[in-house]
Order: structure tokens, then sequence, then C-alpha cells
């Protein structure tokens, strides 16, 4: 097989998953994308470690992955926005808008935690831009 005739099938072949991630749809599963507090958290940074136990900004997009939820492994109350989490309980809270939201969090090192939650993407660039992000995401 010539160089010339790999380069073409390898393109060909390049070309197909594009417009795979382009027009798939996206499985459907749960929606929901879970975050845990581990145990000893609090006593960490009371000590003066830098834990980074939480992302600095969280992506959801709706009807794919729009309920955060967030579980309190740790033995003290933990803090999100209004809501007080105990040792040992989770916290869901669906959304079902599109926006950017900034919320006080004990559990993260800046004291606040920012929601992005994109909109559905649709068929074509948007959606292949949406998958690219997500299966390059560690």
């Amino acid at each position: 097989m010539t160089r010339s005739r790999i380069l073409v099938l390898a393109a060909a072949a390049l070309a197909i998953a594009a417009l795979w991630a382009m027009f798939a749809p996206i499985p459907a599963g749960s929606r929901e994308q879970l975050f845990e507090i581990p145990a000893g958290t609090y006593a960490r940074r009371a000590a003066g470690d830098k834990v980074e136990i939480l992302p600095t900004s969280i992506r959801l997009t709706l009807g794919v992955k729009d309920i955060l939820v967030l579980k309190n492994l740790d033995n003290v109350p933990q803090t999100f926005g209004p809501v007080l989490i105990m040792p040992g309980q989770s916290f869901r809270m669906p959304f079902g808008v599109a926006g950017d939201v900034q919320f006080e969090c004990t559990a993260h090192a800046s004291g606040q935690m920012r929601i992005v939650v994109e909109p559905a993407p649709d068929a074509g660039w948007r959606r292949l831009v949406w998958r690219a992000r997500h299966w390059l995401q560690p």
C-alpha cells in the first residue's frame, strides 16, 4: 500500500469519525454529576493544607448532565450556597436553564464555586466541539 493511499484512508476515517461525533445522538444515562467532599477535608484545611478537592468551575449540560450532586463524606457540615450539607448527606441541585452562577462553598479552597450550565449541543459543529471537550477532559 502506498503512502498516499494510507493518507487518503486515514483522512476518510477521520472524516467519518467527525461526522459521527457531529450527528450521533448523545447517549442517555444518569443526568447526575457527582462530586464528593472527602473525609478529613476540614481538618486538613484547618491545619493549613491547601486542599483542592473540587474544581474551580463545574460545567454541566442541559439534558445530558444537568443535576449537580454534592456528597459530604467529611465529619463536619459543609455549606453550598444557602444549603448546609451535614456529614454523610448528599445535596442534589437540578438545573433547568443554561447560565453561569457563583455559589459560596466551604469545601472549596477559595470559598467560591462557579457552575456553568450549557445548553444541550445541537447536531453539527456545536455537538462535535462538545464531544471533543468531554473526551479530552481528565
